[in-house]
């Protein structure tokens, strides 16, 4: 299980060179022109995760598997998109589909990139942004709560009302230029919300692109991207799309250490970006480790052990049996499996075990 964040933006706030950044490739076309990037690029990225190299160390595995996230770099938006506008219809399709939503804003001058709505305004470009994506939203909800009314007109259903007042809610909401996320605030599950699949639903990030001498400490502009979110309780991170396009030339990890440590950063933008998606979407990571392979896996926190093992492999949640699990620290303290196991350290847990991150785990099952 992975996960699909797609990277929206005006044209010309950086999303182009970001993708290509992060995906350290060229696919997609970096140019001071809207509408450069045409179709959805998708990028297949390793998480980086010092904990896995750990383990594959201790175990002495024979290869390592990290975790895999996907980066679709769509086209920007542009005013009048819900309408058509630019490549409207076709972008908000491709938004759609994807897991979460990292909105990169632009928080640097530059008089050799054009900005197309002319002037560096970051909370205007934001609000122009959302408001396509309400609008987009408030059409596709009224066809489908015209639909759903009139199939089940006569339908008194206790589950049936609920779901038209949803519909309902939201429209008020999206009517008054609100996201669909904020029904949160009305008291509605959130998994009621997701159901409705509107693009204002999913997890937003804000990514704020600054100038290189701005990353650490980001700057006027990105400060009032920061107070605004705040607000929208909706994470911020901000990242230097230049320096992420340099660090992507150098072929080996320690170069790349190096370069962010002259720059006084600690970790690339890259594994900051995927740290906050795992966050936005509550995702965790666990470990199978063995002398083969150590392999990492994305699971939904709160998932419990049965759940986890379908992950890997469909038998084996059908016959789950029961869960060895070592604590991460516990499997770097005791110096791997069995030094784990002599310490009194190997939990075997059952169906209702809870996975939480970092967990280093070998299932039973049978078939």
């Amino acid at each position: 299980m992975g996960f699909k964040c797609g990277i929206i933006g005006l044209p010309n706030v950086g999303k182009s060179t970001l993708f290509n950044a992060l995906t350290e490739t060229i696919a997609a076309e970096s140019a001071n022109y809207p509408f450069c990037t045409i179709d959805p690029n998708v990028g297949r990225i390793a998480v980086p995760d010092s904990r896995l190299d750990q383990l594959a160390k201790i175990a002495g595995s024979a290869q390592k598997i990290p975790n895999f996230i996907e980066i679709v770099d769509i086209a920007g938006l542009v005013k009048g998109a819900n309408k058509g506008e630019g490549l409207g219809n076709k972008f908000l399709a491709n938004i759609r589909e994807v897991d979460s939503i990292i909105h990169v804003v632009r928080c640097f001058a530059d008089s050799n990139i054009t900005h197309v709505e002319d002037t560096i305004d970051p909370l205007r470009d934001i609000e122009l942004i959302e408001t396509e994506l309400i609008l987009a939203d408030y059409t596709v909800l009224e066809n489908q709560l015209n639909k759903y009314q009139s199939k089940n007109k006569y339908n008194k259903d206790k589950s049936v009302i609920a779901e038209i007042k949803l519909m309902e809610d939201c429209l008020a909401l999206l009517n008054a230029g609100k996201p669909a996320r904020e029904l949160l605030n009305q008291g509605y599950d959130e998994a009621n919300i997701k159901n409705l699949q509107l693009i204002t639903c999913k997890p937003f990030l804000y990514v704020c692109n600054v100038e290189e001498q701005s990353v650490k400490q980001g700057n006027n502009y990105s400060k009032l991207v920061e107070d605004f979110a705040a607000k929208k309780n909706i994470e911020t991170l901000i990242i230097s799309a230049k320096i992420e396009a340099e660090i992507a030339h150098f072929e080996q990890e320690d170069e790349k250490q190096f370069f962010l440590q002259e720059l006084g950063l600690k970790e690339s933008g890259l594994a900051k970006l995927i740290r906050h998606g795992y966050k936005i979407l509550g995702l965790i990571t666990f470990f199978t480790i063995g002398p083969k392979e150590a392999r990492s896996w994305t699971l939904k926190k709160g998932s419990l052990a049965p759940k986890a093992a379908g992950i890997i492999h469909t038998d084996f949640e059908t016959g789950f049996i029961k869960a060895e699990v070592i604590k991460y620290n516990d499997y770097i303290k005791y110096n791997g499996e069995q030094g784990a196991k002599e310490a009194g350290k190997l939990q075997l847990q059952g169906k209702d075990y809870e996975v939480t991150d970092g967990d280093i785990v070998h299932f039973r099952f049978n078939v």
